[in-house]
Formats: structure tokens, C-alpha cells, sequence
């Protein structure tokens, strides 16, 4: 009876051993790779380089899958499963592992892309169509190497991929024509994400993404616009940001002809340089200045020239400026006039 209860007890140890080992491997791995990126992160928190973030976090999934890959491979090993299963287990584990390298590689390509871009102030890294180009490019590769694992001749693959390439290009020319076209706006950086454009025809707003197909603009009033790549390109475009986001603030004014202009250009000045360095958004070291220009009608007209950090800090700057100078201006007894017309009545009794 004791042997019997031994040989089941025996029996039943050899049929979960596989599961058991999976187990204490899976489990085992798990716990290193916890305190493995621990310590590593520990470190690369006291580095003053991005790369090892980089690094960690495009290992972090991948490493999981390698972990789950050896403990299949280590139970197959305690198994007694017929040899055909086990080689299609095996095989999956393979693919298992290339797809693990697929991965880390995929997101250390687009972290690299981020790095890049911080680096050389590019509009490449930021854009989702690099990114997503740098990940398809390491997928159809790891793709061919899975099917060639398999056994699999990519030879045929690649012949009829060239062929059907050309049948899809003429299909989707226009989806291409927008691809190559968001390349272009990419590489040529004269557009890049969080640049300030407005179009000739009239829309305008920040860049947040180029992806493969349209540059998505958000509006000041919080709306997104989709403009296809392909407009984005034959456009005219004012980029608000090139060569740098500092801009001149153009503010026309008009005094009475009995003004004395030398008074009123000390006074205008004295209220521009107040409000440049007092409110966020002017240039404060900037030396603003005036410029007559015009005998209108009823005023004699001249431009005020401030500067402001970028687009949309005009319109405040505008505000405090207007408001500050039409005070300032009652206080000192300058008149802005407003057109008057007058009537003879000589010349109509005349008439």
C-alpha cells in the first residue's frame, strides 16, 4: 500500500513538475528583474545623461517576455511531451525572443529619436511619423527574421512585396503623396512641433504633431486643425517662431496737430519701457521707439515698436500698453483726436 501511494505520489510529481518549474523560474526571474531595475534606476537617477533612462525603459517589457521565454524552455526541459510539440515549443520560443528584441529595439529607437531632438533643438524627435517610421522599420525586419527562423524563404516575400508595392503606390498616391510631403515639412525643419504658424489663408495656431498623413494645428480657441501634409507643403506659411520667438509689436497711434511731438514721443516711450519690463511676456532690455509717419486727416499718425517673447504675448502687451499710454495721455493733456467733419455753410449757400 506505502508503494503504491510512493508511485502515485511519485506519478503525480513527474506530471506538475513541468508547471512547477515554470513557476519557480518565472517567479525567480521576476524578482531579480525587480531588483535588478531598481538598482539600476537608483543609478541612473544620479546621472545627469538621459541614455540610461532611455536604455531602462525600452528593457523593461522586452525583459519580461525573455523571462516568460525561459521558463517555457526550462519546463519543456522536465516535460515528457511528444517530440513534435516540443519542437513547435521550441520555435515559439524563439519567436518569442525575437519578438522581445524587436521590441526593446523599437522603443530604444524612438527613445533615441526624443534624445536626439532635445539635443539639437529638432522638430525630428517630437513628431509621431518619425517615430512610428523608425518602428515599422524594425518590425518589417524582425518580421523577415521570424519568417526566416521558421524556415520560411523571404526571397519569394520580397520579389512579390516589389512588385505589389508598385500596384499600391499608384493606389494610394495620394496617402504617399501626404507621407513624403510630412517628410519633407520634418527634415526641413522650417515647420516643427510647438512652432506658432498661421497660414495664407488665414488659420494659425501651435504645431503639435506631423504625423503621416496631416500637421495637426491647435487653435488659440482650444480647436484642433487638420491640414494635410501635401497643403502644408504648397502653402505659404508664417512661422512666428524662425529665426527665434522674440517678435517685434507694431501699435499705431495718432496725436492732435497742436501736440508737441518731442513731449509726446519722451511720454510714449517713458510707458512703453514701463510696460515691457513690468508685465510678463515683454521684452524688458529692449529699447522701444516711435516713428511718425502720417498727416492724416485729423491726427498725425506714428508707430510705436515694442518686442515680446513670443506670439501670443503680444496681445496682453497690447492691452497694458493701450490702457497705460490713454491714461497717461489724459494726465499730461496729449489729445488723441477722432475724426471730425465739418460742414461750410458758406460754400453751400454758395452752392
Amino acid at each position: 500500500m506505502d508503494r503504491e501511494l510512493i508511485a502515485h505520489f511519485s506519478g503525480l510529481i513527474e506530471m506538475f513538475m513541468p508547471l512547477i518549474v515554470f513557476l519557480l523560474v518565472f517567479l525567480t526571474g521576476l524578482i531579480i528583474r525587480r531588483i535588478i531595475f531598481r538598482r539600476l534606476s537608483g543609478w541612473a537617477s544620479k546621472t545627469s545623461t538621459r541614455l540610461d533612462d532611455i536604455i531602462l525603459q525600452a528593457a523593461r517589457s522586452p525583459l519580461l517576455v525573455l523571462i516568460l521565454m525561459l521558463s517555457v524552455y526550462f519546463a519543456l526541459q522536465f516535460s515528457k511531451l511528444p517530440g513534435n510539440i516540443v519542437e513547435v515549443m521550441s520555435k515559439s520560443i524563439l519567436i518569442l525572443g525575437i519578438i522581445s528584441a524587436i521590441l526593446a529595439l523599437a522603443n530604444l529607437a524612438a527613445g533615441l529619436i526624443k534624445l536626439y531632438a532635445s539635443r539639437a533643438d529638432s522638430a525630428l524627435p517630437v513628431a509621431s511619423l518619425t517615430q512610428n517610421i523608425a518602428r515599422i522599420f524594425i518590425f518589417s525586419i524582425g518580421i523577415l527574421i521570424i519568417l526566416n527562423s521558421l524556415g520560411i524563404s523571404i526571397t519569394p516575400i520580397l520579389a512579390t512585396l516589389g512588385v505589389g508595392g508598385l500596384a499600391v503606390a499608384l493606389a494610394l498616391q495620394d496617402t504617399l503623396t501626404n507621407l513624403f510631403a510630412g517628410f519633407h515639412i520634418t527634415i526641413s525643419k522650417q515647420i516643427r512641433v510647438g512652432d506658432y504658424v498661421k497660414l495664407e489663408s488665414g488659420e494659425e495656431g501651435y504645431v503639435v504633431d506631423i504625423n503621416w498623413r496631416s500637421t495637426k494645428l491647435k487653435m488659440l480657441p482650444n480647436n484642433i486643425l487638420l491640414i494635410p501634409n501635401d497643403k502644408i507643403n504648397k502653402a505659404i506659411i508664417t512661422n512666428y517662431y524662425l529665426p527665434d520667438k522674440e517678435m517685434a509689436v507694431l501699435v499705431e497711434v495718432g496725436v492732435s496737430y497742436r501736440s508737441d511731438l518731442e513731449k509726446v514721443e519722451k511720454i510714449t516711450m517713458e510707458v512703453a519701457k514701463s510696460v515691457l519690463s513690468e508685465i510678463s511676456g515683454g521684452v524688458g532690455h529692449f529699447d522701444p521707439f516711435i516713428r511718425y509717419h502720417t498727416f492724416a486727416d485729423s491726427s498725425i499718425n506714428f508707430t510705436v515698436i515694442l518686442r515680446v517673447k513670443e506670439f501670443v504675448d503680444q496681445y496682453l502687451i497690447k492691452h497694458e500698453f493701450i490702457k497705460r499710454l490713454h491714461k497717461r495721455y489724459a494726465q499730461e493733456g496729449v489729445t488723441i483726436p477722432y475724426p471730425i467733419r465739418a460742414i461750410n455753410y458758406e460754400q453751400e449757400k454758395a452752392g
